[in-house]
């Protein structure tokens, strides 16, 4: 198309003081606020240039832009971030939010966030206090540590560490342990960012003892031992054990720190683990000789996400005094959740705690639920509805190759496929995330809330009888 021609179509494109005065968009602007509706105009005149300048065979029709630009109207009402219901039987989904927060835990943040606090002041002193002390005594009592100290995140606690007890130091690390831990962050990236020399040893495969011997020199600093998240590698591999390494450290006058990833409090049996999971308690890495232990709070341990870390008490000073510590410091909310998710760990009240009662739920009651729901959605809709015996999984990078045995319900229509019903249900006010095999879709029970199978029900009874 020549010039004149695009710039023709340009013009019949109204103007924005013409659009924003229009009927239409006027009952918006109260809504949405003069200045969102501008910005989503704009977005969509620019879309609407984009499409003339680049396609020749393209009208502009004000009646299909009005539609578009209502469209979206409508769509910046809802908040982007919403609740899904989780029927995949991923407990642990990174994806979906990570851990669920206990009932007790959510009542103290709301109690926190919506008071004044004595978030930094000593009420017993009647002076300045420090936020740190409202969890360090409870993480000492349930991991034996000296002391402890938690921040944002786990990547947050890894970088924090490192920077301030390794920074222009050399790190050592076992070339089988230098993982990705998610969205392409790395640990060769923290170390890096931390100012740490990241020292490589061993293979992919094996690292022995004297891999680490060989790599100390008089600027070592660290021996680093990294949990292998969302991986595992068997057969000929070799890795020494933590006494070994931890022995060698303390021989050399160097700090051992562990990067324990999934924040385990309890024994793998209590929490329906096998023993040979993967995972290690932070307290058995504490008692097998680790200075320092760092973890996630929003994985297995099943609270917000925080970065904790454990050890001895002059190391966790240093890092308290660390500039860095504040520029990664926990908020009042998390803080106030994670206190109270430790509480119910004290008190042994482990099935109050959402992550850990999906993990300790047997097969039995698993099937008596997907029985129950199968049963239920047998009287509302006209599809092949049977229970079937699946695999669940823990999640965020959790005893990856362990898989729960669990139930769900299956479900096949004869006139819709299993993704087009799945595209459905991720589609509705509260979207439904399912599983399929088969051509059917398949609903893990294991991840279904209190309340889920009534939406589920009601959600299936519009989608599939039409």
């Amino acid at each position: 198309m020549s010039d004149n021609g695009q710039q023709e179509k340009l013009k019949a494109i109204p103007a924005m003081d013409i659009i924003l005065n229009s009927d239409w968009v006027k009952s918006w602007l109260e809504s949405l606020g003069r200045i969102r509706v501008k910005r989503i105009i704009n977005q969509e005149l620019s879309l609407t240039r984009q499409k003339i300048l680049h396609d020749d065979e393209f009208i502009f029709s004000f009646d299909s832009f009005k539609d578009s630009c209502l469209s979206s109207f409508a769509y910046s009402l809802s908040p982007s971030l919403q609740r899904v219901i989780n029927a995949a039987g991923v407990i642990i989904h990174t994806n979906l939010g990570r851990s669920l927060i206990a009932h007790e835990a959510i009542k103290s943040m709301s109690e926190i966030a919506s008071s004044y606090s004595n978030l930094e002041y000593d009420l017993k002193a009647g002076s300045r206090g420090q936020r740190n002390s409202h969890i360090e005594d409870l993480l000492c009592a349930l991991t034996g540590a000296e002391s402890a100290l938690v921040v944002n995140n786990n990547a947050g606690a890894v970088l924090l560490a490192l920077s301030a007890l390794a920074k222009n130091f050399d790190v050592i690390v076992s070339r089988g342990e230098l993982v990705e831990i998610g969205g392409s962050f790395r640990i060769p990236d923290i170390m890096q960012l931390s100012g740490a020399n990241l020292i490589e040893t061993g293979t992919t495969n094996r690292t022995h003892l004297f891999d680490y011997e060989r790599a100390i020199t008089e600027n070592t600093r660290m021996l680093l031992k990294v949990h292998p998240s969302n991986f595992r590698i068997e057969g000929f591999t070799t890795a020494p054990e933590r006494k070994e390494l931890a022995k060698l450290a303390h021989e050399k006058n160097l700090i051992f720190m562990e990067d324990a990833g999934s924040g385990l409090i309890l024994n793998p049996e209590i929490i329906n683990l096998p023993a040979n999971c993967g995972e290690i308690s932070i307290k058995s890495c504490l008692e097998q000789g680790a200075d320092l232990v760092t973890f996630s709070g929003d994985k297995i341990l099943g609270g917000p996400q925080i970065g904790g870390i454990v050890g001895k008490k002059k190391l966790i000073d240093s890092l308290k005094k660390y500039p860095l510590a504040r520029a990664l410091r926990v908020d009042k909310v998390t803080l106030a959740g994670f206190e109270s998710t430790m509480r119910l760990y004290s008190r042994g009240l482990y099935d109050e705690i959402p992550t850990l009662k999906m993990l300790r739920l047997s097969p039995e009651v698993l099937k008596s639920r997907a029985d129950l729901l199968a049963e239920k959605l047998s009287q509302k809709i006209n599809a092949d509805i049977h229970v079937i015996e699946i695999e669940d999984a823990a999640g965020g990078g959790s005893c990856p190759e362990i898989k729960l045995s669990g139930y769900g319900v299956a479900i096949k229509h004869k006139n819709f496929s299993a993704g087009y019903i799945q595209k459905l249900l991720r589609g509705l006010e509260i979207p439904i995330l399912c599983g399929a095999r088969d051509d059917e879709i398949v609903l893990h029970v294991r991840t279904l809330q209190e309340g889920d199978d009534e939406i589920i029900i009601k959600s299936l009874e519009g989608v599939i009888n039409v």
